[in-house]
């Protein structure tokens, strides 16, 4: 019976402590889950629908995000975590076509947080990226710019939905 509650004891101690987030990561945790966008296409174009997951990882010193465009079309990994020698949040996202970035998170506030990517290997041109996110009202709004060839994009705004979907790779 002893050996019973010592088990109990550290099983809730380590489900506990598996639970935990790094501070300067607590912010993402509304985040947690999963999201999908159905984004605007053209007329005649074929839809498209990116599905998103937020989630704890490495034992809680970092945020991973996984997405899949189109059940697989495209998809990206980032792991976002606070980097003590640049007292900032740092990320690097890697992509199935290829490329991969490198970028810094500023928060706004509580509810918003800019993303500044420098983009590496991109067959489009693409050499930066700037997004910021804002959690309100159960969504997540998303306006991002790409620097390709040289000009800046128009932003392009994508809303996403809690999802019951699965994140997919081919």
């Amino acid at each position: 019976m002893k050996w019973l509650s010592v088990w109990c004891f550290c099983s809730a101690f380590n489900a506990a402590a598996d639970a935990e987030l790094a501070p300067e990561l607590r912010v993402f945790e509304p985040y947690f889950g999963t999201w999908q966008a159905d984004f605007p296409v053209a007329e005649g174009q074929p839809a498209m629908q990116d599905v998103s997951h937020w989630a704890r990882a490495l034992n809680g010193t970092a945020v991973r995000t996984l997405h899949s465009i189109n059940d697989g079309l495209y998809g990206g990994e980032s792991l976002i975590f606070w980097d003590k020698s640049k007292n900032s949040l740092v990320f690097y996202y890697f992509t199935t076509a290829g490329f991969y970035t490198q970028g810094t998170m500023e928060m706004v506030n509580d509810h918003e947080f800019i993303a500044y990517e420098d983009v590496t290997g991109n067959k489009d041109g693409i050499t930066k990226v700037k997004s910021t996110s804002t959690l309100r009202d159960g969504q997540i709004i998303v306006s991002t710019q790409y620097l390709k060839q040289e000009k800046w994009t128009s932003p392009e705004t994508r809303v996403y939905q809690p999802s019951e979907k699965n994140v997919k790779f081919k």
